[in-house]
């Protein structure tokens, strides 16, 4: 049985892995167009790729793969090592004279929508490969919204497993068949794009710019064309553009595919939603009035800076239009803590999650009213819904797996010399997938260029353990997986 699993599992994955080099011909197209001889490394890359796969695929077929939790944990992994590893060779092979390690690190920081980059000089980047670090942000969004909607709530170790692909205030599924879903989801999130490029296109964007920025965006990664990021293009309107769309996609798809398809604002009671608009709210305003009082700027430039960053970082996009940690330790504060939140379940967003936080302060006022009524019942509620006790353990068990893998990654980048601000805050964006972190090295104005190949390999992993929902990735590498 375990056989079978492994054969389907790396049968899926390499069939995943044809498509991904399928998608190495829309840069190859790219670089003929504008006449860079990078074309080609596209084209030997998708060969490679596809010819590895291909021959993968075909000695590892087997009929049609059984689904269980094995088969679940081992294929996410398998998917996102794929994902990586090949996104990673045109990296390597091109013009941008990258080391293996700082190509792995773009490819993971690309398809986990992470942001975090190591290449200085985006202004005058090849077009293909530019390209391909937003093609790879946006295939990852799919990638993660669509694991975290149809495999997390199975496996129970990320997404609302109680909620599944249930709205918020209903027990009937949105779409009766998975295929329907699966259809609403691809048109949703490819329309949410093309709104986005068209818009940022009026706004004044080139429409090579347009494209990359749209991506990244609704993906909410944060890869620029441009070192300078947003702030390149000097607009405040864009700047707002990309704040209501980084906002809209770090909500829970699920509910825009009701809301958008079906037209039923009740989706919208999501208490999830609520805290996650909340804290950007709060967090926002608090920025704006600190850096008006403290900095003396003009406040409709002070709000529009404070939304689009605090929406940046909430909704792990990691954009930049400048670097807001020099508007004063307050706010290099705020945006430390920040980077811990994260946006919603369900969603392109990264971090810890709404939904988590709404789990463990209902938990603690359940613990502290039986401290008061020790023979009543006070039970852990989400909106109207009670948590079973399986969800409470594994929302704590993240929890507490996220903090101790920081600390243990902080420690890590500790001894391989960085110092204290760039270490913890490198870990937490990684963690998070936010992008930028706190400070001059890898602040919103610095990036991972100076990192060494330790370093950068450590960080790759924590990408991954982040967007994987982290506990994912550690069952995989207990014993107990492999002798079950």
């Amino acid at each position: 049985m375990n056989a079978t699993i492994y054969r389907s599992a790396i049968h899926i994955a390499a069939i995943c892995g044809l498509y991904l080099s399928l998608a190495m011909l829309v840069p190859f197209v790219v670089d003929l167009y504008y006449g860079h001889p990078d074309w080609k490394v596209f084209l030997v890359s998708a060969a490679i790729v596809g010819g590895f796969s291909l021959i993968a695929a075909a000695a590892t077929y087997a009929g049609p793969p059984p689904f269980n939790k094995k088969m679940g944990f081992l294929l996410v992994n398998l998917l996102w090592a794929v994902f990586a590893l090949g996104g990673a060779i045109p990296l390597w092979l091109s013009s941008m004279n990258l080391d293996f390690s700082k190509a792995l690190f773009e490819s993971v920081s690309a398809i986990t929508t992470t942001g975090s980059t190591v290449i200085v000089g985006l202004d005058h980047a090849p077009p293909g490969i530019l390209m391909w670090r937003s093609l790879l942000h946006w295939l990852g969004g799919i990638g993660i919204v669509a694991v975290g909607l149809f495999v997390m709530p199975y496996l129970r170790v990320g997404g609302m497993s109680f909620f599944k692909m249930e709205s918020s205030e209903t027990n009937e599924k949105p779409f009766a068949r998975i295929a329907t879903y699966t259809r609403a989801f691809i048109v949703v999130y490819v329309g949410i794009t093309l709104v986005c490029a068209i818009t940022y296109a009026t706004l004044g964007m080139s429409r090579f710019d347009a494209i990359n920025h749209a991506m990244s965006t609704v993906a909410t990664g944060g890869f620029s064309t441009h070192d300078a990021s947003f702030g390149y293009f000097k607009s405040l309107p864009i700047l707002w553009a990309a704040t209501f769309f980084m906002t809209l996609c770090s909500l829970p798809f699920s509910i825009l595919i009701v809301l958008m398809v079906r037209g039923r604002l009740d989706a919208l009671r999501d208490p999830q939603i609520f805290v996650f608009l909340g804290y950007l709210t709060l967090f926002s305003i608090a920025a704006a009035v600190y850096h008006r009082l403290a900095n003396g700027v003009e406040f409709h430039q002070a709000v529009t800076h404070a939304f689009f960053s605090m929406a940046s970082i909430l909704s792990t996009t990691g954009a930049a239009s400048e670097d807001y940690t020099l508007w004063g330790p307050f706010v290099v504060v705020l945006a430390f803590f920040a980077t811990f939140l994260g946006g919603c379940s369900g969603s392109t967003a990264g971090g810890i999650k709404a939904y988590r936080f709404v789990i463990i302060f209902s938990s603690i006022r359940a613990g502290l009213y039986k401290l008061i009524y020790p023979n009543g019942i006070h039970a852990v509620r989400y909106g109207s819904a009670t948590v079973d006790q399986d969800t409470q353990r594994t929302v704590f068990l993240f929890f507490c797996t996220y903090l101790m893998l920081w600390v243990i990654g902080s420690l890590a980048l500790g001894a391989l010399g960085h110092d204290v601000l760039t270490a913890v805050s490198s870990v937490v964006t990684a963690l998070s997938n936010v992008g930028p972190g706190i400070g001059p090295v890898v602040g919103p104005a610095g990036n991972f260029s100076t990192f060494g190949d330790a370093s950068l390999y450590i960080l790759s992993l924590m990408m991954l353990l982040g967007r994987l929902e982290v506990l994912t990735v550690l069952v995989v590498l207990t014993p107990l997986f492999w002798k079950s």
